[in-house]
Order: structure tokens, then sequence, then C-alpha cells
């Protein structure tokens, strides 16, 4: 227990000096890679970014992982995650890798067998249309619990506007 704040110049200057060296790879990775890298687009997304974060804290902390061995397995990640990226073009990859976007309300009508699937209360409903400014339940066009695990609100005050086809392709009802 006493060992907690003890460390020695030399293991804190290792800290630093990997620290520096994994931001510096972590950066030059992601500007390989692109913005997609971070972003929480779908599970694979998510996945990267854990892997990511776990690399880092091990290369860091770790006494038994290497700067270099640590550049690699980001490297790797980057790798998969680009290869994934490409990949997803296919349908098959597609459906495999991403979640697909779900109805919760079509118009005013609430899609209870929908919330229980996205495990979304309509407290969590009510909470997001509030949100998006929805004063009436007759504003609503649509509302989507996307891939992300966002939930996207449609709505308009004129009435006579309806959500367009394109807008709702892949989306479960």
């Amino acid at each position: 227990m006493e060992k907690w704040f003890e460390a020695s110049t030399t293991s804190l200057i290792a800290i630093v000096l990997t620290a520096l060296g994994i931001y510096i790879a972590t950066i030059l990775f992601t500007r390989l890679a692109g913005k997609r890298s971070f972003s929480k687009m779908s599970s694979f997304d998510f996945a990267m970014t854990v892997a990511i974060g776990s690399i880092i804290a091990t290369t860091v902390l770790s006494k038994s992982v290497s700067l270099l061995q640590g550049v690699v397995g980001m490297a790797a990640v980057y790798a998969l995650q680009i290869s994934i990226a490409m990949l997803r073009r296919f349908k098959i990859v597609q459906k495999l890798v991403d979640n697909e976007p779900l109805l919760l309300m079509d118009g005013e009508e609430i899609l209870h067998e929908n919330l229980k699937k996205a495990r979304v209360t309509e407290a969590d409903l009510r909470s997001k249309l509030r949100e998006a400014n929805v004063l009436e339940l007759s504003q609503i066009r649509a509302v989507i619990f996307e891939c992300t695990g966002d939930i996207a609100v449609l709505h308009s005050k004129d009435n006579e506007v309806s959500v367009e086809d394109w807008l709702l392709k892949d989306v479960e009802r």
C-alpha cells in the first residue's frame, strides 16, 4: 500500500517519454486514417476507440509493454479500422459491423415494441423530444434510434411536410 506514492526518477522519465511517443503515434495514425477513427458511427468505431485507449494506457503505464510494441499494436488496430471501413462498401460486411437504425415513433404513434428492442424508455423518448424543441406531438414526423445510439427527431410545424423516403431508407420499422 505504501508503494502507491513511490516511483524512481528513471521510471517517471520513462513514462513521460513513452507517453510522448504514443501521443505522437496516435496523432500520426489518426491523421493517416482520418477523423473516422474516433467517430461514433458504428460498433466497430466504438471498438476502435476502446482499443486505442487501452493500448495507450498499457503502453504508457506498463513496464512489460515497450513503446515499439504499443506503436505496432496501435498500427494494427488502425489497419483493421481502415480495412473494415473499406470493406463496409459490401452489404454483407456492412450488415455484420453496423447496427440498423430503428423507428421509435411514426408520426405521433409511439412504437412500443421498437422502444423495447432499443431499450429506450418513454421517459428517454420524452427527453429527446424536449431536446429537439418539440412542443406538440403533432409536429413529429419520425423519431429514429440511430446506429450510433443517438436518437434523431424529425419534426415540422407545417402539417403538410412529410419525411422523404430517402431519409428513412434502411430504417427498421
